[in-house]
């Protein structure tokens, strides 16, 4: 395979020096960065793209997805947490069949990639999970997955397994998929929450980890009031301390929400580096509450971001995650608090920490993956690209939309190019889609 050399307007790193380079130059060789500059090396060989009209920023970095629920969107308003889940999410996660998980996931995929997000982890449902896997390997996508693990379900009892089968289906998993495509997609074992595992499923889940490197284990934590409160009545303590109290609050303890926390709970997360996976989108929709991420932040706390699934957001877009992500917490703690170029990091570096990938993601830099994204910024709503450097940041944060994506590499290979899929036909995933969601709704009924 050829080099590929891109010349662009600037190349925003996120490195640690926070480095623009204007005029910059980016060398792919394979799926990793050789070279980075002003000029371009001598002797170049390659295939030159010309992108001087654009900006490079690294792939956005989306910690917490329902890929499972994509074809759900729109159908499951204006309910709080527990009530979104016994009224609509457990019934159509229920109905799915294998054809309707992979519509499901496809859509939701599509969704990701010409938006700007190169990487995610997502978390699927009890059934099915393969076609979730099949979807992603397709795709060309980065990513972390697993099935929902449920030995517990009072809300909707017909939605979850034994200890034993949850336990076996997703070690069954793992080994197939840990690792695979060359490292491209990883295995992360999902206990869903609190109140739909026991506490031998959520030991057990953790445990697993221990026998593949580099797993993570993924759940939800301390995101709603009522929630909250059935896991004292249960647990006699809040989210946090129990999972303390089971000895798996690690640092691949992935964590999504974390809304409702007490100062103990606070600190045991700076402890143990568990990370948080914080979605600001659909803790609004589903009136969750705000999570206090300045906070987290400097208590030294990894918080990245995520749109969690389209029935609670309903986007999947992550310059919308980043924008609510800035602006919630300004009423709070002050219009300083959360510059734009924090929302950039917890959307790239942030997410690159959380998954345990950040030396190989989450920056433009030699060495690392080629996960990159090329931003048109010669839009009405977005100002000029040759303002300074901070005014870049503000641009994508507060400014951009799905439609300044003109570009997306994952592992040195176009999967958006020039403002058109290259591994997936989108309208045909839509129309199929549609089919398929009639059908799911039909078996609801049944």
């Amino acid at each position: 395979m050829k080099p590929i050399l891109l010349q662009t307007a600037a190349v925003i790193t996120m490195d640690d020096s926070r480095r623009i380079l204007r005029d910059g130059i980016i060398v792919v060789r394979g799926n990793r960065i050789e070279y980075i500059g002003s000029a371009a090396p001598p002797g170049f060989g390659g295939e030159i793209v010309d992108a001087r009209n654009f900006v490079a920023l690294p792939g956005f970095v989306q910690t917490h997805i329902h890929l499972c629920q994509t074809i759900f969107r729109g159908l499951a308003d204006d309910l709080q947490l527990l009530d979104w889940l016994q009224l609509r999410i457990f019934p159509y996660e229920y109905a799915h069949s294998a054809s309707s998980m992979r519509a499901s996931a496809m859509l939701g995929l599509a969704e990701l990639i010409r938006s700007g997000t190169t990487t995610i982890m997502d978390m699927g449902s009890i059934h099915h999970e393969d076609e979730v896997m099949h979807a992603i390997a397709g795709t060309g996508l980065r990513a972390f997955a697993g099935k929902a693990m449920m030995d517990v379900n009072e809300l909707y009892p017909a939605l979850r397994e034994t200890t034993k089968e949850a336990l076996a289906s997703t070690r069954a998993q793992a080994e197939q998929w840990h690792n695979s495509h060359d490292g491209r997609i990883k295995y992360a074992v999902a206990p869903r929450f609190v109140l739909s595992c026991s506490d031998a499923l959520l030991r057990e889940a953790h445990a697993m980890t221990g026998a593949f490197p580099g797993m993570l284990f993924h759940s939800h934590a301390a995101e709603n009031k009522r929630e909250l409160d059935a896991v004292r009545a249960r647990c006699r303590m809040d989210n946090i301390e129990f999972f303390e109290h089971l000895n798996i609050l690690r640092s691949n303890t992935c964590l999504a929400h974390c809304i409702w926390l007490n100062d103990k709970e606070m600190n045991l997360l700076a402890e143990r580096h568990a990370p948080v996976l914080h979605c600001p989108s659909s803790n609004l929709k589903l009136g969750s509450g705000i999570a206090h991420v300045p906070v987290m932040l400097s208590k030294g706390i990894t918080v990245s971001l995520g749109a969690d699934g389209a029935p609670c957001n309903n986007t999947l877009d992550m310059f919308h995650e980043m924008r609510l992500a800035a602006l919630l917490q300004k009423p709070i703690h002050g219009p300083t608090a959360f510059p734009a170029i924090t929302a950039l990091e917890l959307a790239t570096l942030g997410g690159a920490r959380a998954l345990g990938l950040h030396d190989d993601i989450g920056s433009i830099e030699v060495g690392k993956k080629a996960d990159v994204v090329l931003l048109d910024l010669r839009r009405s709503w977005t100002p000029a690209v040759n303002e300074p450097g901070e005014n870049l940041y503000s641009s994508i944060v507060y400014s951009c939309t799905p439609e300044n994506v003109r570009d997306v590499m994952v592992d040195g290979r176009w999967l958006y190019r020039k403002g058109e899929h290259v591994t997936l036909d989108e309208s045909a995933i839509r129309s199929n889609a549609e089919e398929e969601l009639r059908n799911l709704l039909g078996r609801v009924k049944e």
